[in-house]
């Protein structure tokens, strides 16, 4: 009898403690996923933060990478899937999720640090823009620099007429302000439209450029515009499942690159000089607008991308640029 009293008693406290103590949440494995082929220059800032979360998160929530555009689907509609669940995670510059948020061009538009903008609301803002389209904005894991026009013969003035240049969403519309006729095509085409004269230019930011692109490019034109920002988001569905420990490990591991990707990083102005100096080195040549020619050049950038936002976005568009420029 007074075995059984033991074994009750015993069963009961088991029963209890397992009341007073939550139990502690299973790891948890999200699918992530690239906008860029895996192990390209552009792609490597997002599996550095995948490489990030997993050593932080261990025994609570790892990130397994299974894949990058355009090996797993169009890069402009990856954010898109991810949104409608397909994936947990995706590293994604904004030019390629407009289809998601009209809005998402103001990222790259921003005159303020990153830390400004969520002082002073404005990422706050695009936050709850995204979260009604089904994604949790999490950060900006990197930046590279501002955008530029590459070349593969000079110009003399900020007219383009004459050119027909690769483009991508980010600068489609000052492009063809400014003059030349455009046309879209995937990151492995621009060597090859490059060398054989298809395009005689290209859309660019300073860093993530593709080493091999030396040998079809000849001139930079200066300065450059924009910013080159890419972003962690999440399926906002999965990310409402992480517990508070989860979400706070990629939080973090995020807004630290956030942070060294700040214009006025010690990181980032090293990588642009660095840069800089290599592609000297390789014999390409600035094109250096000055005077009234730069003025038009950023003017007409920023003209044609805050109107492109604000005629998709009128009600929002407006409050953003607000929020965004100085």
């Amino acid at each position: 009898m007074r075995n059984t009293h033991t074994v009750l008693a015993s069963a009961m406290a088991a029963s209890l403690c397992a009341t007073a103590m939550p139990a502690l949440a299973a790891e948890v494995t999200l699918n992530g996923a690239s906008c860029f082929p895996v192990g390209s220059p552009v792609s490597k800032p997002f599996e550095a933060v995948v490489k990030g979360i997993n050593e932080a998160g261990k025994g609570q929530v790892q990130v397994k990478l299974v894949g990058g555009a355009p090996a797993i689907g169009s890069p402009f509609t990856l954010t898109q899937k991810m949104s409608k669940g397909a994936y947990d995670l995706v590293g994604c510059t904004e030019a390629y999720f407009g289809n998601v948020l009209p809005e998402a061009p103001a990222f790259r538009l921003a005159e303020r640090t990153y830390a400004a903008l969520r002082k002073n609301g404005g990422i706050p803002y695009m936050q709850r823009l995204l979260a009604a389209k089904g994604v949790h904005y999490i950060g900006r894991h990197h930046d590279f620099g501002p955008f530029h026009l590459w070349l593969s013969k000079p110009i003399s003035s900020t007219d383009l007429t004459g050119l027909h240049l690769r483009v991508s969403p980010v600068y489609t519309a000052f492009f063809k302000s400014m003059g030349a006729t455009v046309q879209t095509t995937n990151l492995a085409q621009i060597y090859t439209y490059m060398d054989n004269g298809t395009v005689q230019g290209y859309g660019w930011p300073a860093l993530g450029w593709i080493p091999s692109w030396v040998k079809v490019t000849k001139y930079r034109v200066e300065p450059g515009f924009y910013n080159s920002t890419l972003h962690t988001v999440a399926n906002l569905k999965k990310w409402k499942t992480l517990t508070a420990a989860q979400k706070a490990i990629i939080t973090k591991v995020v807004m630290k690159f956030e942070a060294d990707s700040e214009p006025n990083s010690t990181y980032l102005r090293e990588g642009l000089k660095k840069q800089n100096a290599w592609t000297l080195s390789k014999g390409l040549k600035p094109i250096t607008f000055t005077g009234a020619d730069r003025k038009k050049w950023l003017d007409s950038a920023s003209d044609a991308a805050w109107t492109e936002v604000i005629n998709r976005s009128p009600k929002h568009g407006p409050k953003l640029q607000k929020l965004f420029t100085k």
